[in-house]
């Protein structure tokens, strides 16, 4: 395979519309990858049209995009990044719907009384933000509110009057559901009890407050754009309704569609308020058409209407396609199938029907995601001229959709070209090229020797993810994923199978507390002596630190991902506990601090070696020096043995210690080696062997006028290594 860096972002995922449904990638990485190719014409295909963020990012770095969007939801996120309302539209468009009158009432004053409580300190009466439920209750247990003339604020029980309020909007529910529905299907639909099972995630009172807005959606004469802007509010609004959002940070992207054990009922209108923030500044507007109209060669977004397969017959002959960039889909039935809801709300029937196979699918298994990749592959196969390079992102990874991605791929004639990893939580970023002909048969793969080498480059334990990523790549190197008269169920099965007992191997080691292979750590009992990955990502921070002085942190990761082309890429909490050891920020750059200088460093070295000298000939010790090691002898034996560190490269200097050895460093130092500890439990267990000592602590001992050898090895005992408070792991 080829070596390809790990491409960093320059902003992670926002918490924009819908973005708890939408893929969680970093912005920056597609525009990254880009700049490194050489390619022929500026068509780029996005097959998949599930990250708006990512096909506005290509065409915004000079290159027109065709982007399939079968989802009617996603293509209105798409259309709307690309052509974003004015603020002030947002804004006007929500107080048109207020004035509407509803009865009597405006329809702002109307809806927010859905949601009054009375304010449990002062007594007065207020709007609850949300009431909290516990799933299968008939009545909320408490609500959540900020009273703006006391000041009270949190979770507050529920009164008698807030339960007879939810009984009373439930009283009517049966019609305000049944007109639901009918936005959505017909009545004689066979498709309405699937309907039905989806409009369940409502409650009584956020359906009819959604039921009345949409019904006034249709009455409103709006200019075009502020009716876009009004129907991206609903929208989110149609989110923030249902009952996926958890008491507090439970299932914070959900994929099934399921309410928590405890949920919150959200306050509609202030949903709708909080809607014109949420889309202050999604994107500045960006040329985007329907196809088959025309978009300017400098850059644009043409949208396809429909699935891959249709478009497949179309594209090849008029649009000559330098590249695919997608965000591969990962099975979501919420988010499918609560599209399907929004349009036939927002948009009505029409809108529904070619999407309507999400209402009716209940279940989503790796089998049928991938045989749904491999369908779609094939498609994107056919279209595209041979060895196009398609850059794909893994986001949210987890083995089995790893395997269900890279089975499709290879079934499908995609040869794999590279695959780079960071953490778990970071989406796998995948080279694939369609070959001329299908390749060769399937070989054996050597899986064990696939994981030893994984675990080699890495130089340290490794989560279960990174060992079953380079397995799987040497299957698809050996086109060993699927045979032809396999089903996609069956490969699976075949493939994950094949881990376990490559793992058995007794060169390897667990470190974990289940029996489970995916938990925990896996790593070498006898590694080879080589830098670990957090070693060699502390020497590279620290040497551009030395040459770049007044570094921003988008610089360190431009530069790691040069360096570690081909190898694990560190993590953003390893990027940034070398830099809190070794820098200071300032004004949002970071430069070495002045005791981390290399002269003052060297400087420090030499007088802390003269001290530890110093103190042995006080307690009477014979002091000689080795290379790498300070020695205090007795009776021409050591009694003691020294490693002075001014770096927290700690594997070599336990490479060259004794199992005795004191291990002496700098206080700054202390956290970052704590950190490698947490991330490297055969690091972690070495240490045990060791004591380790902090310069100030030999400096106080040195300043101690009567010294023993006992208040010696009392004063060091008391010396622990430990992390830095708010220690982000993030592996």
């Amino acid at each position: 395979m080829d070596s390809q860096p790990y491409f960093f972002g320059f902003r992670s995922p926002d918490s924009g519309p819908l973005a708890r449904f939408l893929p969680a990638l970093e912005e920056g990485v597609a525009a990254a990858w880009l700049a490194r190719q050489t390619l022929t014409g500026n068509w780029i295909l996005d097959p998949f049209g599930f990250s708006p963020q990512l096909t506005l990012e290509i065409a915004r770095s000079g290159y027109r995009v065709l982007v399939t969007a079968h989802n009617p939801v996603s293509r209105f996120l798409l259309e709307t990044f690309a052509n974003p309302p004015a603020q002030s539209e947002f804004i006007a468009a929500l107080a048109d719907l207020g004035a509407v009158k509803k009865g009597d009432e405006r329809l702002a004053q109307h809806l927010q009384s859905l949601y009054l409580t009375v304010c449990e300190k002062c007594e007065k009466q207020i709007y609850a933000q949300a009431f909290l439920w516990r799933k299968g209750a008939d009545l909320p247990y408490a609500r959540v509110y900020e009273c703006k003339h006391c000041g009270d604020f949190g979770e507050r029980l529920t009164t008698e009057e807030d339960a007879a309020r939810a009984k009373r909007i439930a009283a009517t529910d049966s019609l305000h559901r049944a007109r639901a529905y009918e936005k959505v299907v017909s009545l004689k639909d066979e498709d309405r009890a699937y309907a039905e099972e989806a409009i369940a995630h409502y409650l009584p009172r956020p359906l009819y407050a959604l039921a009345t807005i949409v019904n006034r959606l249709d009455s409103l004469n709006l200019p075009p754009a502020r009716k876009r802007a009004l129907t991206a509010l609903v929208l989110l609004a149609c989110d923030f309704g249902n009952t996926l959002w958890g008491r507090s940070s439970e299932r914070p992207r959900p994929k099934q569609l399921t309410t928590p054990n405890q949920f919150r009922e959200n306050n509609v209108w202030m949903a709708l308020e909080r809607g014109v923030e949420v889309w202050k500044g999604t994107g500045s507007p960006v040329p985007c058409e329907i196809w088959k109209n025309k978009i300017p060669e400098s850059g644009g977004i043409l949208i396809y209407e429909g699935r891959l397969k249709d478009l497949a017959h179309e594209v090849k002959k008029e649009i000559p396609i330098a590249a695919v960039i997608g965000s591969v889909p990962r099975p979501n039935q919420a988010f499918w199938t609560l599209s399907a809801l929004w349009s036939g709300w927002l948009w009505g029937k029409e809108a529904v029907e070619p999407y309507k196979a999400a209402l009716r699918r209940r279940r989503y298994d790796w089998a049928w995601n991938a045989t749904a990749l491999g369908s779609a592959f094939k498609h994107l196969k056919d279209l595209l001229p041979d060895n196009a390079p398609f850059f794909a992102l893994l986001p949210e990874p987890e083995p089995a959709f790893l395997t269900s991605a890279f089975t499709a791929a290879g079934a499908s004639g995609f040869s794999l070209q590279s695959v780079a990893l960071r953490t778990e939580h970071d989406p796998v970023q995948v080279v694939w090229k369609g070959a001329a002909e299908k390749g060769n048969a399937a070989q054996p793969a050597d899986l064990k020797t696939a994981i030893r080498d994984c675990l080699i480059l890495r130089g340290e334990p490794a989560v279960y993810l990174h060992i079953h990523a380079a397995g799987l790549a040497a299957l698809a190197e050996s086109n060993a994923l699927k045979q032809p008269d396999h089903e996609f169920d069956e490969a699976l099965r075949k493939t994950n199978a094949l881990f376990a007992p490559a793992l058995q191997d007794n060169r390897f080691i667990h470190y974990s507390s289940s029996e489970n292979i995916e938990t925990g750590l896996w790593g070498l009992k006898n590694p080879p002596a080589a830098d670990s990955l957090a070693d060699r990502a502390e020497m590279a921070i620290v040497a551009f630190l030395q040459k770049n002085p007044n570094a921003d942190y988008l610089e360190f990761e431009n530069e790691l991902t040069a360096l570690f082309s081909g190898a694990p890429a560190p993590s953003k909490g390893l990027i940034y506990e070398v830099l809190n050891s070794y820098a200071e920020k300032e004004s949002g750059a970071w430069k070495l601090r002045a005791e981390d200088r290399a002269s003052a460093r060297r400087a420090e070295l030499k007088s802390i070696s003269a001290l530890i000298e110093s103190i042995g000939k006080r307690l009477g010790y014979a002091v000689r020096k080795t290379d790498k090691l300070l020695y205090w002898d007795e009776n021409e034996k050591p009694a003691y043995s020294f490693y002075v560190l001014a770096s927290a490269l700690i594997n070599r200097a336990l490479d060259a210690a004794h199992d005795d050895t004191i291990i002496v460093m700098p206080g700054g130092r202390a956290a970052l080696i704590a950190y490698k500890q947490e991330r490297d439990p055969s690091l972690k267990a070495r240490m045990k062997n060791h004591r380790a000592v902090k310069y100030r602590l030999l400096r106080a001992i040195s300043e101690v006028r009567v010294l023993t050898r006992e208040a010696f090895i009392a004063q060091i005992a008391n010396d622990p290594i430990q992390k830095s408070d708010g220690q982000m792991m993030m592996f």
